[in-house]
């Protein structure tokens, strides 16, 4: 059963960590010479999810499952249908089970277009691609694996504020209508969602000023990171106990 005033404290010190990390990845790149452009240099320094990573990885241990079958920093490599292989971010693979998988992303400003597109398109071809290996017998006996997605969006003007849409020949879905990144963000994990592509996500914000204090919120409660984290701590016992039963017989 997951604590929920603890696993509050544990979002706010990964949302600390997240910020901490990325000032002091721009820090070090500055004083090295080699500034990015723009915010860059903090964003491809990797390691910034790592506190939600870490959070995540001992709520599955805390299910009772193998330490050794946490996969987080080495083997997290997945045959893909499209291409060979995808490293994911986290994975539990349990008795020759792919139990689960997890993407951990974030999104800083300045730069919200482009940013947007991609991370939406990476995490469609992801998913498709390791449904479509699933489908092909890549996973060898496993039961359809757990694929869960974390978003942290930066909180600020650019990504709060409404963004007009283009529509030379057609019309966009009316739900596009005025939305801000931050809204589509919302409507591209509940998609995800709905289609089955991801059994759950969970969608942070947090503002650079008061992130280091630890501080974020939940723009949509469907997408909390409570309900994620039961979400994926109910598919590991579920697993475990229909692994013990059939080792019994």
């Amino acid at each position: 059963m997951i604590d929920s005033k603890q696993l509050e404290k544990s979002v706010t010190k990964a949302v600390k960590l997240f910020w901490s990390t990325r000032n002091q990845q721009a820090q070090k790149q500055f004083k090295i010479g080699k500034k990015d452009q723009g915010t860059r240099g903090s964003a491809t320094g990797g390691k910034q999810m790592d506190g939600f990573v870490g959070l995540i990885r001992e709520i599955i241990q805390d299910t009772g499952i193998p330490k050794t079958s946490v996969y987080c920093s080495k083997a997290i490599e997945l045959p893909g249908f499209f291409r060979p292989e995808k490293k994911w971010d986290l994975i539990v693979v349990h008795q020759d089970v792919l139990v689960a998988a997890v993407e951990f992303k974030s999104h800083i400003g300045p730069s919200f277009g482009n940013n947007f597109n991609n991370r939406s398109e990476e995490a469609i071809g992801s998913a498709q691609d390791i449904w479509t290996a699933f489908r092909e017998g890549a996973f060898r006996t496993s039961d359809r694996p757990w694929l869960g997605f974390v978003m942290l969006l930066e909180d600020c003007e650019g990504s709060t504020r409404p963004v007009q849409v283009k529509q030379p020949h057609f019309d966009v879905f009316p739900e596009f209508q005025e939305a801000s990144y931050s809204d589509r963000y919302k409507l591209l994990m509940k998609k995800l969602m709905r289609e089955r592509l991801y059994d759950a996500c969970a969608f942070l914000m947090s503002t650079e000023k008061l992130g280091v204090k630890g501080k974020w919120t939940e723009p949509d409660p469907t997408l909390s990171f409570e309900q994620f984290a039961c979400a994926l701590a109910a598919r590991i016992l579920t697993h475990l106990s229909i692994s013990k039963k059939s080792t019994k017989t």
